[in-house]
């Protein structure tokens, strides 16, 4: 019998790719396109905007279909993108918490919502084009490895996956190099093989996110007051113009004097400062991570020897993770670590399988 599987697409190569492979193995392909987010809320320029969920990104998305003899539908998520991505993304900054809103999306809108509207529409399966590698025990535990490309590998946004979920879903494109993914669309003459890509957040195109937060709070009534910057040793050094447009670890931008650099070392919501000091202050050995999901292997009760990445770019770094509730856990690396974020996701691997993960408390 026949699968039937519905490739999530962005308008880009690689979920093009992704459901042209799909095709190729046998499968019944149903392209989708997830409508995330309206102008109204966002902003930018509609005119010069190479974002997904724009309309060239829908009529690529159509295209590759058309070429592919696969059914094409758009989902309109905008409303629940907004409450639980665009929402909590301006709610973390105003607690002086650096988010990462792909997780998030990955979370409550990519594998809840749009494996709703699969099953909604008899879809078996659902296909992304992430880099990663999914693969089934022979208990018939789902685990997740990191993608063969590890320049491109994706599998740190992909923590809070749950099993039922992680059951359903194909990554076609995990094993494969990014330029192999490249060449394979040329020699099948798709439109969006030689498509530029962003790596920005998908609602903030320009990366400004003062823009983007001081309009989308204008428009609930809120506005970012100043305060003082204060230098770890209680001296006030300055102004800044509102805890949410700093993070951990920033030296840029921060509009002060001083004979030495400075960084942020904390952001002080309940006292609207901002606290900087020298580099060697940032860095860090513990940490607690909060609402952890544990992807690839059952909960562990006892300590968890992993590699950790406390960033998407950041190089894992050795670690002992010490279970304190069924979604709770304390990170000891072995050395410390520069600029340990709030709101920032920490993986746990081994080698290249995605142990689990949380975001830091």
């Amino acid at each position: 019998m026949i699968q039937k599987v519905l490739v999530a697409m962005s308008g880009g190569v690689d979920s093009s790719v992704a459901a042209l492979l799909l095709r190729e193995m046998g499968y019944d392909v149903v392209g989708a396109h997830m409508k995330l987010w309206d102008y109204v809320d966002v902003g930018g320029d509609i005119h010069k905007d190479g974002r997904c969920c724009t309309l060239d990104s829908i009529n690529d998305c159509r295209m590759i279909c058309n070429a592919i003899s696969a059914p094409f539908y758009v989902l309109n998520l905008s409303q629940q993108f907004k409450e639980k991505v665009i929402e909590d993304f301006v709610a973390e900054y105003r607690a002086g918490r650096t988010p990462n809103p792909c997780v998030r999306c990955n979370i409550d809108v990519k594998w809840s919502e749009f494996l709703r509207k699969a099953n909604e529409v008899g879809c078996d399966y659902i296909a992304t084009g992430h880099y990663a590698i999914v693969e089934q025990e022979e208990d018939g535990r789902c685990q997740i490895r990191k993608g063969t490309d590890k320049s491109r590998d994706q599998s740190y946004v992909l923590w809070g996956i749950s099993q039922e979920a992680l059951s359903k879903t194909i990554m076609p494109l995990g094993a494969m190099l990014k330029s192999e993914v490249r060449s394979l669309a040329k020699r099948y003459g798709l439109r969006t093989a030689e498509k530029t890509e962003s790596r920005e957040i998908c609602f903030v195109a320009d990366d400004d996110y003062h823009r983007f937060l001081t309009e989308y709070e204008a428009k609930e009534g809120r506005t970012y007051q100043p305060g003082d910057i204060v230098h770890q040793d209680g001296r006030v050094l300055g102004q800044h113009k509102g805890t949410p447009f700093y993070t951990i670890g920033q030296r840029k931008g921060l509009g002060i004097a001083h004979p030495t650099p400075l960084y942020v070392q904390k952001i002080d919501v309940a006292n609207n400062r901002i606290i900087v000091g020298d580099d060697e202050a940032l860095f860090e050995q513990e940490c607690e991570v909060e609402n952890v999901n544990w992807v690839s292997i059952s909960p562990p009760e006892l300590p968890e020897q992993a590699e950790v990445k406390i960033r998407y770019l950041h190089p894992a770094a050795s670690a002992t993770v010490t279970p304190l509730t069924d979604r709770t856990v304390h990170v000891i690396f072995d050395e410390k670590q520069r600029a340990i974020t709030p709101g920032q996701s920490a993986v746990f691997y081994r080698g290249d399988l995605l142990l689990g993960g949380g975001v830091i408390a």
